[in-house]
């Protein structure tokens, strides 16, 4: 308990510092007409507040006005990102003022940091519209060909439809599962697989709004491999509770699907166990790879994977975010050859985690098509 107290207080002195620049820059400076700054300071501190509170009731009660209440410091978190950009922008374009001459006339002088303050609160506001609106409207569907050197000549052209971090809970409902499940079934895959981070929470609160994952149809069937949200929400009930919507959890194993196998591993949250989930393997077979986080694709390579599917980075999800998930994955998002081996493609993800909000960083629904080459 202490450590989390511990925790709880750094996390919330960090917030409540970075919040203070965002008011300082963007309110007290530009010396706005009385009251704003004084409102400003009033409002972005209970926001501020409302994090970690959030944070702390969520993890104390599962009422449903706990969730409905959650959803501002949700929200917030994502507002005051694109704040704190504004407000970084506009310290460059202060000192670029500087370098170059500010005006001698202190009117100039406070209409220009006015100007400066409110064109980053502008272009906040424009580029939250712009994200919610990315996160929360039409899923692009689009179409990859990857060249595989051992893939059959029967099963040239197979196809896989890879859905990954749709975070079905708090903002993310049935309607969008339903809407998933209509365009994923509408390519008419060969197989489809699910890349990890399916849910935000346990199989007791969400069991009917997955349940239109059971509609999913493939030839050869729908896969699974878990991520580092699912291990959270209880991978226990969870891997029990998929097979009921035929979807079948690859938990450090491999199937066959024609003339290709097909492996899964746990995310690194559980017990990854690429060995065991390869051992006894034809190393003259195609051999797929489901692995939540990119980087897998090290050892994968080493062991003779052909193709990785992964998830997890959202493709940055907010950018510049990307830049720092690059500190930790080896690839962001997209198709790429690994060490001139292994081929691996990221999904931005189908659906989003935290606030319903995407900034250049869109969701996909990807249609991989695999030709021999």
């Amino acid at each position: 308990m202490w450590r989390f107290a511990v925790f709880l207080t750094i996390f919330t002195s960090i917030l409540g510092g970075l919040h203070y620049y965002v008011w300082a820059r963007l309110f007290r400076d530009p010396a706005w007409p009385a009251p704003t700054a004084r409102i400003a300071a009033v409002v972005m501190a209970l926001l501020c507040l409302s994090i970690p509170l959030g944070f702390v009731l969520r993890r104390r009660s599962h009422d449903s006005w706990v969730g409905t209440l959650a959803l501002i410091p949700i929200i917030w978190i994502g507002v005051s990102f694109l704040l704190l950009l504004g407000a970084v922008a506009s310290d460059i374009v202060r000192l670029a003022i500087r370098i170059a001459g500010a005006p001698a006339d202190p009117e100039r002088r406070e209409l220009l940091r006015r100007a400066v303050s409110g064109g980053a609160l502008v272009a906040s506001a424009g580029l939250t519209a712009i994200a919610v609106r990315s996160a929360r409207g039409e899923i692009a569907t689009h179409e990859v060909p990857v060249e595989l050197e051992r893939l059959p000549a029967a099963m040239d052209n197979f196809t896989i439809v890879q859905l990954s971090d749709v975070h079905v809970g708090l903002t993310i409902g049935r309607k969008f599962v339903e809407s998933i499940v209509e365009k994923t079934n509408a390519q008419k895959p060969d197989l489809i697989a699910i890349t990890g981070d399916l849910v935000d929470g346990s199989v007791e609160d969400l069991a009917a709004l997955v349940e239109p994952f059971a509609r999913l149809r493939a030839r050869h069937g729908v896969f699974f491999c878990s991520g580092n949200h699912d291990h959270y929400s209880g991978w226990h009930d969870w891997s029990a509770h998929l097979p009921k919507l035929g979807i079948r959890p690859l938990d450090n194993e491999r199937v066959a699907i024609d003339g290709i196998d097909l492996a899964g591993v746990q995310d690194f949250s559980g017990r990854p166990d690429l060995t065991r989930a390869l051992a006894g393997r034809d190393p003259e077979r195609e051999l797929l790879l489901l692995a939540h986080q990119p980087k897998m694709i090290g050892p994968a390579s080493r062991a003779g994977v052909g193709l990785q599917l992964s998830g997890h980075t959202h493709g940055g999800q907010i950018q510049p975010f990307g830049a720092l998930v690059a500190l930790t994955q080896p690839y962001i998002a997209g198709l790429h050859r690994h060490e001139g081996k292994a081929q691996i493609y990221v999904s931005r993800g189908t659906g989003y985690w935290g606030p319903p909000m995407r900034l250049f960083a869109p969701a996909e629904i990807t249609k991989i098509v695999l030709v021999r080459s």
